[in-house]
């Protein structure tokens, strides 16, 4: 099971329970043991708290995911960019000084 899978099934149990506690709201709801105004604000709460839940399991992942990246030294997107920009840069200075004597050639003949 990769990463992926385990964060994706953490939060598609996350739905599934939000589902449920929802259903049992709204059954208390029916059955005049809750108000429509507190099942709504207890829902709205805890949709909160799972929606913070969330963001917070999304960032420990990323920041776990480029941990390990690190330390398996798998380069970032941001290295490649960089060496994408070096690269860019190299070639272009090349093609200046393959041009230069070409261009100092061609003004003296």
């Amino acid at each position: 099971m990769t990463i992926f899978d385990l964060v994706r099934n953490i939060l598609l149990a996350g739905l599934g329970a939000q589902e449920k506690i929802k259903e049992s709201i709204d059954e208390l709801v029916k059955k005049g043991e809750l108000s429509e105004s507190q099942g709504t604000k207890i829902i709205k709460e805890w949709t909160e708290k799972a929606n913070r839940s969330t963001s917070e399991l999304r960032d420990d992942m990323s920041e776990i995911v480029a941990k390990t990246l690190e330390k398996m030294s798998i380069p970032s997107r941001e290295d490649i960019e960089n060496l994408n920009k070096k690269l860019e840069n190299l070639s272009s200075r090349l093609e200046r000084l393959e041009r230069s004597p070409k261009e100092k050639e061609d003004t003296q003949g």
